[in-house]
């Protein structure tokens, strides 16, 4: 059967949504129901078309997660999982490290949380380094003290996503591309699981879902750093996370193929799949627009908002950001790099849903809500996921 073919008429389970999380939960459903007719259906023409294939490929190793949150304990649980997949596939898997550096005094306070919320999520393999142990790790990096994470990693979650695919098929499910799903589904089926990523708020709506939270999109745009100065990092360096903003600030990764990024950027942007700055799309940014929470979150963070929207169209100032990291940047060359829209699921107040978001509607399951560390936590998350749906 191709995956172009129009769905059957009926099945047992229908999971929509071709991203890595889709098709990992698609895989869980099959190994656990492997007598149930199982079809995913994709909207786009390809796998893996929006978040999966538009990230750095970092593999987290979950610092900065709120112990006891789903985030924190499939985060850690997850990546060891993913890991073993890799290896056991011959999938890609640098293992690379990460410093998490505070470059001024006023971030060590910081840096101390950090440390204790990775111990209580479970990252053993974390170390304190000072000033001259931090040259040691990342000769080109200077900061007061770091984190030091050696199991942190990049991969290609596109190709991990293909891979969960091609277990699904093997295992007797069938993909369907091309095959939008609305408020009524293609198809006739006991349960339907949604991870539909960018358009998940749209779906569980229009199926009977909370009208919160919504998706807000937010641009993430990368800018690469000449290949020819791309080894002044070996692998991850980001900065200590300010609590009081949304993000993580500029960082530097060392991508699997070998490539030197920075960013990303943190833009509320006029599309949901605004890869281009320049993507408008009036039914997406009339819906930002009329969410009260996209004001609230402007104005409790308009100036990293304006912030946002500067370093998102002058390179030099996400360059001199990262550059308190790595100071030899300042004589860099950077081109413009690859990038992504984050689906960002925002309440009615303007928060930021924090954590992993699952809403069971009638016999639908909706996820809400699945940021970073999702991609890493996919293996772990579809256990969960499936375990609800078959409940």
């Amino acid at each position: 059967m191709s995956r172009n073919d129009p769905p059957p008429a009926a099945c047992d389970i229908a999971v929509v949504g071709g991203g890595i999380l889709g098709l990992a939960v698609a895989r869980e459903l099959k190994l656990r129901q492997p007598d149930a007719s199982i079809c995913l259906l994709e909207a786009e023409g390809r796998l893996a078309a929006h978040q999966s294939s538009h990230n750095s490929g970092v593999v987290h190793a979950g610092v900065y997660y709120q112990p006891g949150s789903l985030r924190a304990k499939l985060c850690v649980e997850g990546a060891a999982r993913l890991r073993e997949y890799c290896a056991e596939r011959g999938l890609p898997w640098r293992t690379t490290g990460k410093l998490i550096v505070a470059t001024e005094e006023g971030e060590l306070t910081r840096l101390d949380e950090l440390e204790r919320r990775a111990r209580a999520n479970g990252v053993n393999e974390l170390t304190k380094v000072d000033a001259a142990e931090i040259a040691q790790v990342e000769p080109a990096a200077r900061g007061l003290s770091a984190l030091h994470s050696p199991t942190t990693a990049v991969t290609d979650f596109a190709a991990i996503a293909e891979s969960f695919a091609q277990d699904f098929e093997t295992a007797g499910g069938t993909i369907h591309l091309g095959t939008p799903a609305a408020k009524r589904l293609p198809v006739d089926c006991e349960t339907a699981v949604f991870c539909a990523g960018l358009q998940s708020d749209r779906l569980a709506r229009a199926r009977g879902g909370s009208a919160e939270p919504r998706i807000v999109p937010i641009r993430g745009g990368y800018l690469e750093v000449r290949a020819d100065q791309s080894d002044l990092v070996r692998g991850n360096v980001y900065p200590v996370p300010d609590p009081d903003l949304p993000f993580l600030g500029a960082h530097l990764t060392r991508t699997f193929d070998g490539a030197l990024l920075i960013g990303p950027t943190a833009m509320i942007t006029g599309a949901r799949d605004a890869y281009r700055l320049s993507t408008v799309r009036r039914h997406d940014l009339g819906e930002t627009l009329r969410w009260p929470g996209t004001w609230a979150l402007m104005r409790r963070h308009w100036r990293a908002t304006l912030d946002e929207a500067a370093n998102s169209v002058r390179a030099n100032r996400l360059t001199r950001q990262a550059a308190r990291l790595v100071p030899a940047l300042h004589g860099a060359e950077v081109i413009p790099g690859p990038a992504g829209v984050r689906a960002q699921a925002l309440d009615r107040r303007g928060n930021l849903v924090e954590d992993f978001l699952i809403e069971r509607i009638g016999d639908d399951i909706h996820v809400r809500n699945a940021p970073s560390p999702a991609a890493t936590s996919s293996l772990s998350l579809a256990g969960l996921i499936a375990h609800e749906a078959l409940r």
